[in-house]
């Protein structure tokens, strides 16, 4: 139903279309059971079930984290360096919190000149980069940003499971576990996305419903309305929760929260920044990808037959050896699945992208919660498996990041700076500081620190200083780079400054 990710390049322009009519068809390079509240006072507000658990030290938790960061911003780091960005969020975000640093509206020209990113999607919380970018004005620092929040959360995974289950082995083990999950590195490759601040948030509100604090659970999952739109749902989600717990007043209070942000946003919010005056992203389930449309019965079904959606899921509660199931948590994930299996997009299906780190601290924690729940099971063989299953859980996620993003640190291969990369510095440096450019995916986010930056799908109403393209990454043979400006920008000249075998600067002539 809702994206959680920005459109493709592809999608930009179909929704440039009306500015790009009448230009030259030329083929741009896509981008790529806690204990209940106490029966006497079910309907108090905030009513705590108390837990009789002692904290779990800090420390170790924090070693674990302290390594996680190292490995996810080195391959964020890595990535960028070597020019292999696998899409223009980067360039997007890069741009929306330079203009937040810089007390300016957010204004993300990539995705068309003056195009407002809260009309798009609304994630204001990444205002809140905006003094890490006055010291570090790059997008790289978004990187740290996102490694820096992925990793916090796996101290709040790690010290819930010592204390709810009573052993340091298994803190530790499910820390590490959640932190190698796929979702969080699936996340770490697909570059920096606004998700990085709901991650956290996420796992503070499922730890407060784990050990039963009603009132803190409200107090970390409502901000997440301000990180996406969609996230409003989940809210609500942790008030449904919160209804079943006991706590019934404030679990509605916390469900018309959410319910009510989301309508906000997507209503009203969006829609009122949008140049569309509209949510654009409902697209999302009213046609396939082809573009023809159909019935929302045809789409949910549809959906319910996909295998690869379903694959998904499977891997998502695989990695807790399914005793997830066992904790009411694990409906906080439904209305991101919701949206998922709806969408006719099929980027948002499998287990790539961004899109499934939102799940993990709540699938993790919901295994905490079910293993708990299960030790005192009549089943002798469950309560038996709820022993065991922190270990299983750790060589599943083991087993699987054999074959995840951070094996690629292992490789030399990896840190060594191809011809392509040295061409690629050379490009950036022939462009003045300060200038207009237009340029494609492979160089988007390495230019929006100092210049002003469109991107070449969405960008024909204007006529930059300057045109940086990556003759290989376009789906067609670029071997005339002043013909190709032509076509993209007729009423204007461009000029050959720099060209080396895969790249090629252009400036207008005036």
């Amino acid at each position: 139903m809702l994206d959680v990710g920005n459109k493709s390049p592809e999608e930009a322009v179909e929704g440039a279309g009306g500015a790009a009519a009448g230009a030259p068809a030329v083929a741009i390079p896509a981008p790529a059971s806690a204990p209940d509240a106490p029966a006497s006072a079910p309907d108090a507000v905030g009513a705590e079930a108390p837990t009789g658990l002692s904290p779990a030290p800090l420390r170790p938790y924090l070693i674990v984290a302290g390594v996680l960061c190292v490995l996810y911003f080195l391959y964020s780091w890595v990535q960028y360096a070597s020019f292999r960005t696998p899409s223009w969020d980067l360039g997007i975000f890069g741009q929306s919190v330079r203009a937040y640093a810089e007390f300016r509206a957010p204004v993300v020209d990539i995705k068309g000149p003056g195009f407002p990113i809260l009309g798009d999607h609304f994630s204001p919380v990444t205002a809140l980069l905006a003094p890490l970018y006055w010291i570090w004005p790059s997008p790289v620092a978004l990187l740290f940003a996102q490694a820096a929040l992925f990793a916090a959360s796996s101290v709040v995974v790690g010290r819930t499971a010592q204390q709810v289950l009573g052993s340091r082995a298994a803190g530790l083990g499910l820390a590490v576990a959640y932190g190698l999950s796929w979702g969080l590195q699936e996340a770490v490759k697909s570059d920096f996305h606004e998700i990085a601040f709901a991650v956290p948030l996420l796992a503070l509100a499922c730890r407060a419903l784990v050990l039963g604090r009603w009132t803190a659970a409200a107090a970390w999952s409502a901000p997440l309305v301000l990180v996406k739109e969609d996230m409003g749902l989940t809210v609500a989600m942790v008030g449904a929760v919160l209804l079943l717990k006991g706590s019934r007043r404030l679990g509605a209070a916390l469900a018309a929260f959410g319910v009510s942000a989301f309508a906000l946003t997507v209503l009203v919010l969006i829609p009122a920044a949008s140049s569309l005056g509209q949510y654009d992203y409902w697209s999302k389930i009213e046609k396939t990808g082809e573009g023809a449309e159909t019935s929302f019965g045809q789409v949910v079904g549809d959906a319910l037959a996909s295998g690869e959606r379903w694959e998904m899921v499977l891997h998502l509660l695989a990695i807790t050896g399914f005793l997830a199931l066992r904790s009411p948590l694990v409906l906080l994930v439904l209305p991101t699945l919701g949206w998922r299996f709806l969408s006719q997009d099929p980027n948002h299906w499998g287990m790539h992208w961004h899109y499934s780190a939102v799940l993990m601290p709540v699938v993790f924690l919901a295994l905490v919660d079910g293993a708990r729940a299960v030790r005192t099971s009549p089943r002798a063989w469950l309560a038996s498996y709820g022993r065991v299953v922190v270990p299983v859980a750790t060589a599943v996620a083991l087993v699987l990041a054999a074959n995840l993003p951070l094996r690629e640190l292992l490789k030399p291969e990896t840190y060594r700076a191809d011809a392509r990369v040295a061409q690629a510095r050379e490009a950036l440096a022939a462009v003045p500081e300060g200038a207009s450019v237009e340029t494609d995916v492979s160089l988007l986010a390495h230019l929006t620190a100092d210049h002003r930056v469109y991107w070449a799908g969405t960008s024909q109403d204007v006529d930059p200083d300057y045109l940086v393209y990556d003759l290989r990454g376009w789906s067609q043979q670029v071997s005339d780079p002043v013909r190709l400006a032509s076509q993209l920008h007729p009423q204007a000249r461009y000029e050959l400054t720099h060209r080396s075998e895969g790249f090629a600067v252009l400036r207008k002539a005036f």
